[in-house]
């Protein structure tokens, strides 16, 4: 298993991407820490991965408050006493046209999708310095590269953290610190319910390969960043888009 004995510590793991990468973390045999703002989604993944004989610790986490990223780093150290791999997943979307968009709406995910990603990434890295070892995800898009109709606040959060993850991977290397990011493409998550079906397929017909990630195929390209077959993958932005981009 590539990621026997690792500490793990995934945010917006109640589902989705974050479930399916907790599982998957799990299945490769590293220790969990489930991260939501949501608890009883929390329970639900830590329910899964327990049942599928892997090891995790949930707890209630919102990247917008110090305090709760605080109490569960504590939380972590206290019971299994290292971090190896910190997630950055957790994230929202409150999509409107540049014109129309509010204060609000664009504050909102900044607050989570890019001061969160700082938050989090704060809590853990004097650990990891510690350690002299560890490995930084964050969760950036597609949209993160190339930008999106509708998502100003969206694609400012994603292509910031990709500049995060950049700027990390310069100062932390050398203390054996591995930052990278994923940009998934049209993943079937839990949001495409709320979506008309003439949208979803519309949105597989501009794949070439023809269909929608699974939440799976993103949390494999997670696990193995986390292992130490990418130890030498330092700085790098991976589109997992099923070639929509082309």
């Amino acid at each position: 298993m590539r990621l026997s004995g690792k500490v793990s510590i995934i945010t917006g793991a109640g589902q989705g991407i974050g479930r399916a990468t907790a599982q998957k973390f799990a299945n490769e045999g590293a220790r969990v820490a489930v991260c939501d703002i949501n608890l009883d989604a929390v329970g639900e993944t830590v329910g899964l991965v327990e049942a599928g004989g892997g090891e995790a610790a949930g707890f209630r986490v919102d990247v917008t408050d110090k305090d709760s990223i605080a109490a569960m780093v504590a939380g972590v150290m206290a019971k299994w006493g290292r971090i190896d791999t910190l997630v950055n997943n957790a994230g929202i979307v409150q999509d409107a046209q540049f014109k129309k968009m509010s204060d609000d709406q664009f504050d909102r995910v900044i607050d989570v999708n890019l001061k969160g990603v700082y938050n989090c990434t704060k809590a853990v890295v004097d650990i990891m310095l510690a350690q002299n070892s560890g490995c930084i995800l964050n969760a950036s898009s597609i949209v993160g590269i190339y930008g999106n109709f509708g998502q100003t606040n969206y694609a400012a959060t994603k292509f910031g953290v990709i500049g995060m993850v950049k700027t990390w991977a310069r100062e932390l290397g050398r203390k054996g610190i591995r930052a990278n990011a994923i940009c998934p493409g049209f993943v079937e998550t839990p949001i495409l319910a709320s979506m008309p079906e003439k949208v979803v397929r519309m949105m597989e017909d501009r794949v070439p390969m023809g269909r929608l990630a699974k939440p799976e195929e993103i949390a494999n390209t997670y696990a193995w960043l986390a292992s130490d077959e990418a130890s030498y993958i330092n700085g790098a932005v991976i589109e997992v888009s099923g070639g929509v981009t082309i």
